[in-house]
């Protein structure tokens, strides 16, 4: 129950900031907060993680009760463009691609042992 997102085009350290707000929750609750989350990075995300409940569903598993384990922001390609600058000198810009990686997992109910 895993998809990727290869090259996207905004740093990974922008990327982040969206995905360390939906790891952990439901997928439910994931595809709520990430439709009114005002950062671009959040469309591709969400997309990723339907894409990843749609490999799930392939596989037989309830999509009902999927969580996000795991969701990982690696760098990836780097653009290098340059930009002329005073007295005819050149200065690199960078331009950083993310590698995004979204697992899923079924939620477990939790057991209280209770000590008597």
């Amino acid at each position: 129950m895993k998809a990727t997102l290869t090259n996207y085009r905004q740093s990974p350290r922008k990327v982040r900031l969206v995905a360390h707000a939906v790891k952990g929750k439901s997928v439910e609750q994931a595809d709520v907060e990430l439709s009114y989350m005002p950062k671009r990075a959040a469309e591709p995300i969400q997309k990723l993680i339907k894409s990843a409940v749609a490999n799930a569903a392939k596989d037989g598993i309830d999509t009902k009760n999927l969580m996000i384990k795991n969701i990982e922001v690696n760098q990836g390609l780097v653009m290098k463009r340059f930009m002329p600058r005073a007295m005819g000198v050149a200065k690199p810009i960078k331009k950083k691609m993310s590698h995004v990686t979204v697992a899923l997992s079924e939620k477990t109910e939790k057991v209280n042992k209770s000590k008597k």
